[in-house]
């Protein structure tokens, strides 16, 4: 029996979803101050079936849930990182005649004519898509990715409904820089939703880490690539819940290439794989990671790429004063406005492994205090004066999105890493 859930499609059927998800918020939480028990557990459980029902960009905020800290209560966060985990490993999926349908739309033939092998039952399922097995003519195993049913459409309707916030917010949208930032997101999450783009995103990493030991991206199978359908080399190890469980040593070696895969590409050719979510690894001997999905992927321009360099050599060098003038560059926030002193602090801190002298580790209270300093400063900007404040250059969006979220992963890992001589390695 297949478990796929009809996907909601037009603005006012994703919005009236959410909608429903915030009303369930309000009576649980009144529920909970009269003391009804299981309160949270409820709400944990309506919104993670209201998300993943949903998929598209609603998905991906339950995603992050279950492995961003800071994004819920600190009491919660055990409780939601378990309710959520599952939309991060498999969220609801289509029948397998409609991904059927889909490989036939693209090919002109049905997957089981396509591939020697094919289960027609989805092994992983995600945000915008479900992965299949299947194996070649001459023998490769392969994953199948098959994009679902009217995500666009969907996808369309929740970029939308965020912009007609923003549009509803005026001032003080404008003061935020909502606008830009908004479309942002949509430049990101069409692209997302083109395969071809993801497949040239993923040969890009693999060439620039193709003689690396350790860090491993699967080949992808061109002639069985289209826009709704990637297919790759299919790989095996080990998933982040079995990896966080394993050795000290093993914990240690995965948490170094995951460190060198993000900043020797963000240091060196000036991109990044904007999703670092959990389910994007899978971890072998050795230290070897394979690192999959790369359709958020974000190019900063040569001018940003080098501001973000000089800001990493002042922190290996302990010139704090350069390195602050190097953020303001970076960031394009004059030095005698109230911004700027919230901005170095905040700075400061998310650069706090890199000054370690030694081993250090990253905890989730240090990565959720990354968070809570962004939401007060925020509110600060809300209600300071627009000449005080700048909105976030849109080319960083992203980042961000990056930094807390891998914070996160290397959190869970649990282990000191000396990322100052790493960080030396690859800047060296």
């Amino acid at each position: 029996m297949s478990n796929e859930r009809k996907l909601p499609i037009s603005r006012t059927g994703r919005l009236a979803r959410l909608a429903g998800v915030g009303a369930r918020a309000g009576f649980e939480k009144l529920a909970g101050f009269l003391g009804k028990r299981g309160s949270e557990d409820s709400l944990a459980q309506a919104a993670a079936d209201a998300l993943g029902t949903m998929r598209g960009l609603a998905l991906k905020l339950g995603q992050m849930a279950s492995y961003v800290d800071g994004l819920v209560p600190q009491e919660h966060r055990e409780l939601y990182q378990r309710t959520m985990r599952g939309l991060r490993e498999a969220a609801a999926t289509m029948s397998a005649d409609a991904a059927r349908q889909v490989v036939i739309g693209e090919f002109g033939r049905p997957p089981e004519e396509l591939f020697s092998e094919w289960s027609p039952t989805p092994f992983a399922s995600a945000s915008i898509g479900q992965v299949h097995r299947a194996r070649l003519q001459d023998g490769k195993q392969v994953a199948v990715k098959v994009q679902y049913e009217g995500i666009a459409r969907a996808a369309a309707a929740d970029l939308t409904n965020s912009e007609l916030l923003g549009t509803f917010l005026g001032p003080l949208g404008a003061k935020l820089g909502l606008k830009d930032q908004l479309g942002e997101m949509r430049a990101r999450f069409e692209e997302e939703l083109d395969y071809l783009h993801e497949a040239a995103s993923q040969r890009a990493f693999a060439s620039l880490f193709s003689s690396d030991e350790r860090i491993r991206v699967p080949a992808v199978i061109d002639r069985f690539t289209t826009r709704l359908v990637l297919t790759t080399e299919l790989v095996f190890g080990r998933d982040f819940e079995e990896a966080c469980s394993s050795t000290e040593a093993e914990r240690r070696a995965w948490a170094e290439t995951l460190w060198r895969f993000v900043f020797s590409s963000l240091l060196g050719p000036g991109f990044f794989n904007a999703d670092p979510h959990p389910g994007n690894y899978i971890f072998g001997k050795r230290g070897i990671v394979w690192f999959l999905d790369f359709g958020c992927t974000r190019t900063l321009n040569p001018k940003t790429t080098e501001h973000v360099r000089r800001c990493h050599r002042s922190i290996l060098a302990r010139d704090e004063e350069r390195f602050y003038r190097d953020a303001h560059e970076l960031l394009g926030i004059p030095e005698g406005i109230e911004q700027a002193r919230y901005m170095r602090e905040y700075f400061r801190l998310c650069f706090e492994p890199m000054l370690a002298s030694g081993p250090y580790k990253i905890t989730h209270g240090y990565a959720a205090k990354l968070l809570d300093d962004l939401r007060a400063r925020a509110k600060i900007q809300i209600i300071g004066s627009k000449k005080e404040f700048r909105p976030l250059p849109v080319e960083l969006l992203f980042l961000n999105r990056l930094q807390l979220g891998f914070y996160s992963v290397l959190a869970r890992l649990d282990v000191a890493v000396d990322y100052r001589a790493l960080h030396g390695g690859i800047l060296a």
